[in-house]
């Protein structure tokens, strides 16, 4: 037996030889993202775990699939730590137990789609099962971005944020690529067409018109500018998360920004980041409105972040916004998505008290209502996605479809000089590219960009530098054909692929 056909016999058998394998590929995937960007290893990965399912079954298949996902999310979301345990005041051991447990949890995900498609969709034939292994890992992707409100995170098509099949991001979003990505792995992993010479030469003809639609589908411009370009001023201050919320350092806070605003030229846009105005509104609107009054003498308009507090019939409110300054009437968005224990904490009346990571600065937050218009700013309407927000596909799809241009504001200072901020940084290029907006990225250390239509980084300021960023954002008009039905057409199509495969995979059961 040869070395390939034997270690081959070893990652498709039962033993524990193919989970330490599975647990290797899923930590492999991560080089496929940002800051690695070594996309074949995605598809690598992903072909080592579809080889892995081939001959287990159930038990053994949820076994598999959640050490490959233990080993994604233990390499690729490891950053968590640093924030817990830095940032929470949990120690080293607590803080790992609780990092190495929500990645527990996470690889649950894989555990589920790897048991899902063995049991119902796993076939003989390389086309049908290729079909419904994308299939059924397009529905976890999915899956993942709403349950328990989601952690849409490392999904396998930002991997392809600069290779030809980005080209389909406009069509179906993030997992319409992910899911083609994912066929052509298993398509060109199959051993079972070796000695076929006329479906192998059909299963590359396929793979070679997915790349080459996608190149072409990149030449497709779904929109066209509106009006002339905006000059923007994006301030990145630097301020230590230590410090953010130190009320003897909030002074210092307001006049940093300030003094790093006033020293630029006038633009149209003068963008500050998440929570860069660390006071409620209620006390520091006095401040906005006044350096907002000054710059439009200057012809600026401020956008900035700011707590927004709001008394009401059950008691205080308070919000994670972002406002224009001076605007009338008042330009604001309220934060839906909020991030579980930095924003809010599950179980609070449990959990509140019981360690300082439960008592984060700034984690009681309310989440903003549903259908908030967008912000409206020197006459053009922007997409507010406020940090996290900007990792959910169809929530962020939906705020663009409304708008001329794309703005997130963030604070990444609490992962530190980890890979997480870098991954963000990749999938707000894919939300750009998905709507074929330009978008403006203000972040409070890092990495703060204007990224254009096609996801590429036009200017940027690098991490953990205090510097202010001018350049000029051109705002879009008309609607990819996601923005439009969002991922409504896609859900469709994997229903009906899974339906496919599922009566072929009965008709072989009755010969």
């Amino acid at each position: 037996m040869s070395l390939p056909t034997a270690l081959l016999a070893r990652l498709r058998g039962p033993g524990l030889i193919g989970h330490v394998i599975a647990l290797l590929a899923g930590a492999l995937s991560t080089l496929s993202f940002a800051p690695y960007n070594l996309w074949p290893l995605g598809m690598l990965s992903a072909a080592l775990l579809y080889q892995g399912l081939q001959q287990v079954n159930g038990k053994q298949a949820a076994l598999r699939g959640g050490a490959w996902g233990l080993g994604l999310f233990v390499s690729g979301v490891s950053w968590i730590y640093i924030s817990i345990h830095l940032h929470g005041n949990a120690s080293p051991l607590l803080a790992g137990i609780l990092t190495g447990g929500l990645e527990l949890i996470l690889s649950l995900f894989f555990a589920l789609m790897a048991w899902v498609w063995v049991r119902f969709f796993r076939s003989h034939s390389p086309w049908f099962g290729s079909l419904g292994f994308a299939a059924i890992w397009v529905a976890q992707e999915v899956f993942r971005s709403w349950f328990l409100t989601g952690f849409p995170w490392l999904y396998h098509g930002y991997a392809h944020t600069h290779t030809w099949l980005s080209g389909w991001a406009p069509i179906g979003g993030v997992w319409l690529l992910g899911g083609i990505s994912v066929f052509i792995a298993c398509l060109l992993s199959e051993w079972r067409l070796v000695g076929r010479p006329l479906q192998a030469s059909l299963a590359l003809a396929l793979v070679a018109t997915l790349w080459l639609s996608g190149y072409g589908l990149k030449q497709v411009d779904w929109t066209h500018s509106k009006g002339k370009p905006l000059s923007v001023n994006l301030v990145q201050a630097n301020i230590e998360q230590s410090r953010k919320w130190d009320p003897d350092y909030i002074t210092h806070t307001l006049s940093l920004y300030r003094d790093l605003t006033y020293a630029q030229p006038a633009t149209d846009l003068v963008v500050w980041p998440e929570t860069a105005v660390p006071v409620l509104q209620s006390q520091g609107q006095y401040f906005v409105d006044g350096i907002a009054a000054n710059l439009a003498e200057r012809g600026s308009t401020l956008i900035t972040g700011i707590p927004v507090d709001d008394m009401q019939p059950d008691g205080m409110k308070i919000y994670n916004g972002i406002m224009v300054g001076g605007s009338d009437p008042q330009s604001e968005y309220l934060k839906q998505k909020l991030v579980p224990f930095g924003e809010y904490v599950p179980l609070e009346d449990l959990l509140r008290g019981l360690i300082d990571f439960f008592n984060l600065p700034m984690s009681s937050f309310s989440r903003g209502p549903a259908d908030q218009q967008p912000l409206r700013a020197a006459g053009y309407n922007l997409a507010p996605l406020i940090c996290y927000e900007a990792v959910y596909p169809d929530f962020a799809a939906k705020l663009a479809a409304k708008s001329d241009l794309l703005i997130t504001i963030s604070n990444d200072s609490w992962f530190g000089s980890s890979i997480g901020p870098l991954q963000h940084l990749q999938m707000a290029q894919m939300r750009a590219i998905e709507s074929q907006r330009w978008m403006i990225r203000a972040t409070n250390n890092g990495v703060t960009a204007l990224i254009d239509q096609y996801g590429q980084i036009r200017t940027r300021i690098p991490q953990f530098q205090q510097e202010v960023l001018i350049g000029e954002v051109q705002p879009m008009q008309g609607l990819t054909p996601y923005l439009r039905w969002r991922s409504a057409p896609l859900g469709v199509l994997v229903v009906l692929a899974l339906l496919v495969c599922v009566l072929q995979r009965r008709r072989q059961h009755t010969r």
